[in-house]
C-alpha cells in the first residue's frame, strides 16, 4: 500500500505545477496526496518557501525536494523509516 503523501506548494508555481503532473499517474494508482499551499502558513512560508515544490510522506515525515522525477518519487515510496 501506497503511503499518503503531501505536496508543498503554492499558486502559480511552475514548478509545482510540473511537480503534480509527475505525480498524477502514481495518483491513478492509488497515491493519496494532500496538496498543501504554504502561503497559507506563515510557519510553512518560512520552512518550504525555497524548496517547493516538496513532496512529504505523512508516515515518516521523509521529504522528498524538488527537482525529482517519477521514477525517484516511486523510489522515494517505497523506502521504510
Amino acid at each position: 500500500m501506497l503511503p499518503e503523501c503531501q505536496l508543498f506548494g503554492t499558486l502559480g508555481c511552475h514548478l509545482c505545477e510540473v511537480a503534480e503532473a509527475i505525480l498524477m499517474p502514481i495518483v491513478e494508482h492509488g497515491l493519496l496526496v494532500e496538496l498543501v499551499d504554504i502561503a497559507e502558513q506563515e510557519s510553512q512560508l518560512e520552512a518550504y518557501g525555497l524548496r517547493i515544490p516538496v513532496l512529504r510522506r505523512c508516515d515518516t515525515g521523509a521529504e522528498l525536494d524538488w527537482p525529482f522525477d517519477a521514477d525517484q518519487v516511486v523510489n522515494f515510496l517505497r523506502e521504510s523509516t
